[in-house]
């Protein structure tokens, strides 16, 4: 099976070796770019950040961990809560594992989830967490002709590993399979199996058939990269630590209430493993909002100040490759890149205001201290 939409089309179509084979190299050659001297490994970070899916000048983006892969600051859940605030439909559409609807609420809501799309595509941002059934078939078609501008993170959320039946990973991998096969696909850039909540509640028997299933999926071509989805802190701790080659991405809630504990945190095996990191929950499913998500509500200004504050706190933490809230709307896209640009205007203005009093601290070093200038380049 040939994968026209990965990264090296345009080398031409690839065949399966030749597809593992790039996305070995890809997170090899990251890992020697980020090794190497300073100057050579910003210029090399700089190139590979420019060759990104969607790269715009104006987004931010970070390593995806180990994968090597550079995801927008702002990557899309593909949860579409409260849509019906948006396309004015009488269903809620509130469930991510099964999407129905009268055939003029379901042409609304394609519409929209094109347009979203669409203005992610333009604004920088280049991936798209699912995590629900449906997700990979209504994204499927809002990507048509487009794949090869996002990176896609797979899961069939339910279904996996929360599904009493399917914890082996012949089935899993079926399943994986089956997917990419209807919904055209072909390939998933990362699967992330989704876990229970609680991922201790798994026997170690069935955590084996989620990590063979992993294994075997990345080895046949059917991914590229791999990892999980899971609230248990502990247990994704345990998991990266006795794993590392096969979680390579976590994804976990992050709120703009959370914090690193400053010992034995989850992020301590995070940054030690090296793996990419996608928040779920930034807004707390919606809680962080005094409105419902209309466009006109009268909250409507004071929640997008709420989401932007939020992200932007989120970011604070480098360890966090990059939240992943469900964009409802073209608006909501704009806010999120309003955010993170926000968020490079100040750093960048702060920049300059500490480097304008550093400027002044050097001129009032008394003689005594001069010699602290020898600590300006360590």
């Amino acid at each position: 099976m040939q994968h026209p939409d990965s990264p090296a089309s345009r080398l031409g179509s690839l065949n399966r070796r030749e597809f593992l084979l790039d996305s070995a190299l890809a997170t090899t050659g990251m890992l020697c770019a980020v090794s190497g001297a300073p100057s050579a490994q910003s210029a090399s970070v700089a190139r590979e950040v420019r060759r990104t899916r969607s790269y715009q000048p104006g987004m931010e983006y970070r390593r995806l961990g180990k994968t090597g892969l550079w995801v927008s600051a702002v990557c899309l859940g593909g949860h579409w809560k409260r849509i019906e605030k948006i396309i004015g439909s009488q269903e809620a559409f509130a469930s991510c594992e099964d999407l129905r609807g009268n055939d003029a609420d379901l042409e609304r809501f394609h519409r929209n989830r094109h347009d979203v799309i669409s203005r992610c595509i333009d604004a920088g941002i280049n991936c798209i967490d699912f995590a629900g059934a449906a997700e990979p078939y209504a994204y499927a078609r809002a990507l048509r002709g487009r794949r090869d501008r996002m990176y896609l993170c797979w899961s069939m959320g339910a279904q996996e590993m929360r599904h009493p039946d399917h914890r082996q990973a012949r089935f899993l991998v079926g399943l994986l399979e089956k997917g990419l096969r209807e919904t055209g696909l072909e390939y998933a850039d990362v699967w992330r199996i989704m876990a229970h909540e609680r991922g201790s509640l798994h026997t170690q028997a069935e955590t084996d058939q989620m990590l063979e299933a992993l294994t075997l999926a990345r080895q046949r071509g059917l991914c590229r990269f791999t990892g999980i989805s899971t609230h248990d802190r502990p247990w994704a701790k345990r998991l990266i630590e006795t794993y590392p080659d096969v979680i390579q991405v976590l994804v976990t809630p992050y709120t703009s209430q959370s914090k690193e504990l400053p010992a034995d945190s989850l992020f301590d095996a995070i940054r030690k493993h090296d793996v990419g990191v996608l928040g779920i929950k930034p807004f707390a499913s919606n809680s962080l909002f005094q409105g419902d998500g209309s466009p006109d509500h009268a909250a409507a200004e004071a929640d997008d100040r709420r989401a932007r504050l939020a992200l932007r706190y989120i970011l604070g933490n480098p360890a966090i490759t990059a939240p992943i809230p469900g964009l409802i709307s073209v608006h909501q896209v704009d806010n999120a890149v309003r955010a993170v640009r926000e968020r490079r205007e100040l750093d960048l203005a702060e920049r300059e205001e500490l480097d304008a009093a550093g400027r002044q601290m050097w001129a009032n070093l008394p003689a005594q201290y001069r010699w602290l200038k020898d600590w300006e380049y360590v």
